[in-house]
């Protein structure tokens, strides 16, 4: 690997918890090597560039707006061509599933149809080849004499995948509210507390939105999970400037975040007729019950030390009537005489 810019780490010899980075250059580009993971799962996110994966189970081809699982202990090597980058989370307990879709029924959001796992591609290369695996997040390499992508066949369900956000069937209010945006979970990794996730991943792809007497943009919050945003294409639409496709923010737990102040004028003026939102986008969310810490490398050189500022011109917009408060703040009951 060339170059990978990690901005949140944790420790893989605790279970239940998860790693985040960004990536950029060659991901184990060459002919006589590859990777694999002795500590979780990986899903990697293509933002620019497609990535050619090969397998012990056979290759993918897995472009921008495509996402790709690798489980623990498969070896993988992936070649690119010209200027790559993207996103990658890892989880060190548990596997990514489909998020139970409860009342939804039987079909919704991501479908299991959707999901594509590589054919048998058998390799026969006799050579001196680099084998490196990741141990409690440390590396470690070994030399053997032959390629390790010399399956002939498999059968089971461990199986790397890939999926194509494209095929996402979304689900939204049709009535009014903002919806909380677990309900565009593509894949999810739970942890042992029920309705806790070590990790969920979410997209915002283009959609209908048609919710009456409603602030349509995510509200004004905090959240007991941290959210780390990125942007694979196009404009988010709660922050249209200042956050760039290979970008990313993280939202730890519980501090306040929200849409940016022309956004918020924007939304609280618009007609609500029903309208396309997001169209040419797609941004994602990686969310974690877990707390998550900037490495060193990532608060030195990569932090927008001017993001708050995004907020500063929000303005209230209610007042309370002369003579409407008790002394302690509380309002006054105001009675009317039955006619």
């Amino acid at each position: 690997m060339d170059t990978t810019d990690t901005f949140h780490v944790a420790d893989p010899a605790v279970l239940s918890t998860s790693n985040f980075a960004i990536t950029a250059g060659k991901l184990f580009n060459s002919a006589v090597s590859c990777f694999y993971s002795s500590d979780g799962d990986l899903l990697i996110v293509p933002q620019q560039g497609g990535l050619l994966i090969t397998t012990e189970f056979g290759k993918m081809q897995v472009d921008p707006n495509e996402i790709c699982v690798i489980q623990q202990g498969i070896r993988f090597s992936v070649s690119v061509s010209g200027e790559t980058r993207g996103y990658m989370m890892e989880v060190f307990d548990g596997h990514f599933t489909l998020p139970n879709l409860g009342p939804i029924g039987a079909n919704g959001l991501a479908n299991p149809r959707d999901f594509l796992t590589p054919t048998a591609c058998y390799e026969d290369k006799d050579c001196d080849y680099t084998v490196t695996s990741k141990f409690q997040g440390h590396l470690f390499s070994a030399k053997q004499g032959h390629s390790p992508f010399d399956v002939v066949a498999w059968h089971g369900n461990y199986a790397p995948y890939k999926y194509n956000l494209d095929n996402f069937c979304t689900m939204n209010t049709v009535s009014f509210d903002h919806v909380d945006p677990s309900v565009f979970t593509v894949l999810t990794c739970q942890s042992l507390k029920p309705g806790t996730a070590i990790a969920d991943f979410v997209i915002f792809p283009p959609r209908w939105s048609v919710a009456q007497n409603t602030f349509r943009p995510p509200y004004y919050h905090r959240n007991c999970m941290s959210e780390f945003m990125g942007l694979i294409l196009g404009k988010y639409e709660a922050k249209e400037e200042g956050f760039s496709p290979g970008g990313a923010t993280l939202h730890s737990m519980m501090t306040p975040h929200g849409p940016d102040a022309e956004c918020f004028e924007n939304a609280s003026n618009a007609d609500l007729k029903p309208q396309r939102v997001a169209d040419g986008t797609m941004a994602f969310m990686f969310e974690s019950s877990l707390s998550m810490a900037v490495t060193e490398w990532g608060n030195k050189t990569k932090v927008d030390e001017k993001y708050y500022e995004c907020w500063q011109p929000l303005k209230k917009h209610f007042m309370i009537a002369e003579n409407d408060t008790n002394s302690d703040g509380a309002s006054k009951a105001k009675k009317k005489k039955a006619k």
